[in-house]
């Protein structure tokens, strides 16, 4: 299956929380880091997710945050830092990539915050992803 959304990263899940309607699922990425994944236990279910199962964790490049500094005090459980590698501007949006350990992350921000924060190669950011916005897939 071809998906258009270019986060995709492969991982290895470590745990599965199971409750009566969601689950959390933690998966550790290529690169070490965790991201953890809030789905529907019956997707759980139906995937066949346990400890040792190969995945890719999905996120539309809509969905990822930057912040350009340590953050805390946040419910937003996936942390990921890494290094702008490109930014390609637009009139309204701009497209950041970033390079995290093991991987690449596509973040689509507004212009305007592309601006402010002064996004450009080299710049160390953090990519927050709410755990709600993270889907996974099997291979």
């Amino acid at each position: 299956m071809s998906l258009s959304i270019r986060n995709q990263l492969p991982g290895t899940v470590t745990s599965v929380t199971a409750g009566p309607a969601m689950a959390t699922v933690q998966t550790r990425l290529a690169g070490g880091q965790t991201i953890t994944a809030a789905i529907t236990t019956d997707a759980s279910s139906d995937l066949g997710l346990k400890p040792g199962t190969a995945v890719h964790a999905v996120v539309k490049a809509t969905e990822v945050a930057l912040a350009t500094g340590e953050v805390s005090g946040l419910s937003i459980r996936n942390q990921l830092p890494g290094t702008v590698t490109s930014v390609t501007p637009g009139a309204a949006m701009a497209s950041v990539k970033v390079a995290i350990d093991g991987g690449e992350l596509t973040a689509a921000i507004t212009e305007q915050a592309a601006t402010e924060l002064a996004l450009a190669p080299g710049v160390s950011v953090v990519a927050l992803v709410k755990a709600t916005d993270v889907s996974l897939s099997t291979d």
